[in-house]
């Protein structure tokens, strides 16, 4: 009967034996979550270092802009907000037309050089965009069909005298929003008014596949 109850014993392995095996598994799965958990953080904390960084470099950016353009900001006849450079409708074209006016033209001047520098200087392009109110088109106007249009040959008006003001036909491209993109209530001629507007907003490079230097 003894020999019988040792052989029984002796069939499976110790219970501590499975229990050790069992806590090495789990101090094996808590280590790897403390590994994964302290890599997310280390991942996250760069994240954030690199997007702070750029947040002051795009700061840095916009100052040294509003300090090439200080001239004509300190007139009123730009403003800048949030890097885009504003020009108000009526400075630069009659109502209902794309045909500079002279001041229009002598501001657009004025703005070329400086802001062919910061763009070379930056590597960034320049977008010019055509805003309009959401009064159709008057009666009688046969040169655009509609805001959309409209807004498209002002964008495209101003983009071809900063050209010939000496910015380089790269650097600068047009864009239209006809009445899209208020900035205040379309309900009185003065929410209107500045509606009616140009804008002018650098904006990243595209690189080409063929700019890419190689690997190593």
């Amino acid at each position: 009967m003894k020999e019988y109850l040792d052989d029984g014993r002796s069939d499976g392995p110790p219970i501590w034996a499975i229990f050790g095996d069992l806590m090495t598994g789990l101090v094996g799965v808590f280590v790897l979550i403390l590994v994964w958990t302290l890599g997310f953080q280390l991942e996250l904390a760069k994240n954030l270092e690199e997007a702070e960084a750029e947040r002051e470099q795009e700061l840095a950016r916009r100052q040294v802009l509003e300090q090439a353009l200080a001239g004509p900001l300190s007139t009123g006849r730009i403003t800048i907000s949030d890097g885009r450079i504003g020009i108000s409708g009526s400075v630069l074209f009659a109502l209902n037309s794309d045909r500079l006016q002279d001041e229009g033209r002598e501001l657009l001047v004025t703005l070329a050089e400086p802001l062919d520098v910061f763009l070379e200087e930056n590597d960034q392009l320049l977008m010019i965009s055509g805003f309009t109110d959401d009064l159709p088109i008057q009666s009688g106007n046969l040169s655009f069909s509609d805001n959309w249009e409209l807004s498209a040959q002002r964008a495209l008006t101003v983009t071809r005298e900063l050209i010939a003001a000496g910015m380089p036909a790269d650097r600068v491209f047009a864009a239209a929003f006809g009445d899209q993109q208020p900035v205040a209530p379309n309900i009185d001629e003065p929410g209107r008014a500045l509606n009616r507007r140009v804008e002018m907003a650098p904006v990243p490079r595209i690189v080409s596949s063929e700019e890419v230097p190689p690997n190593g």
